[in-house]
């Protein structure tokens, strides 16, 4: 039987943790990254509570390339077994403002942690995963612009991540790289992202997890594609 183990970023909280608790559950192996020992040791006790077998956590900080270099190196040497890579973590920019008044350092930086950071620890293992028949599957929203919910530097960041998805898609089709990549749209959901918004048609963590956890366990091939787990509703 072949292993199962996943290397969930920004797993401490959120939907991140939400996903890691549900595909333990279901029999994977975790990895935590986190960018802070006290929260992902405090993720990992709860973790274990549950029965989850957690292999430890490792510092991914989004922001610092050449600690993401150092985070797939550790990565490589501790959990050479890898064969999951969900790409969770991330940060909202500025969603109280429109684009008008967006400032120009939030745009920069937010591109910087979601887009080029996530790109940076998905080509850093890149190898791993090849070598393991991996998968990625990047947590992120329709690059179609809702009416309802649009936040300039966190929406473009994540369409950035969409093109990402679908250009590595192809390529590894083209090549026969032996990788499946894709990307999922929780839906509307409860979290510190959005301040806990909670509205109708949100869901929380724990739902969110568990149909992550489905897909993930369905044993279909989804490369190249973006799934809504709950799409977003149209208002009357």
């Amino acid at each position: 039987m072949k292993t199962k183990t996943v290397l969930v970023t920004g797993a401490n909280k959120g939907i991140g943790y939400g996903i890691a608790k549900h595909l333990g559950l279901s029999g994977w192996r975790v990895v935590i990254g986190a960018r802070d020992e006290g929260r992902a040791t405090k993720a990992i006790n709860e973790l274990k509570a549950l029965g989850i077998d957690v292999l430890g956590w490792v510092n991914i900080d989004l922001k610092d390339l050449d600690g993401i270099e150092r985070a797939a190196k550790d990565v490589s040497e501790r959990f050479p077994e890898l064969t999951l890579l969900v790409n969770n973590a991330g940060i909202p920019g500025d969603m109280s403002v429109d684009s008008e008044h967006t400032e120009i350092s939030v745009i920069r930086e937010t591109l910087d942690v979601n887009f080029i950071g996530t790109f940076a620890i998905t080509k850093a293992l890149l190898p791993l995963l090849t070598k393991n028949n991996g998968r990625i599957a990047n947590i992120t929203v329709p690059s179609d612009i809702s009416p309802y919910w649009h936040p300039l530097a966190y929406v473009a960041s994540k369409a950035a991540q969409n093109a990402m998805m679908g250009v590595m898609a192809i390529e590894f089709q083209q090549h026969n790289t032996p990788i499946e990549i894709f990307s999922v749209h929780p839906g509307p959901t409860t979290t510190d992202l959005n301040g806990n918004m909670a509205l109708p048609g949100f869901h929380d963590i724990e739902t969110v997890g568990q149909k992550f956890a489905e897909l993930i366990n369905d044993g279909q091939n989804h490369q190249g594609e973006f799934i809504e787990l709950y799409p977003i509703v149209k208002e009357d």
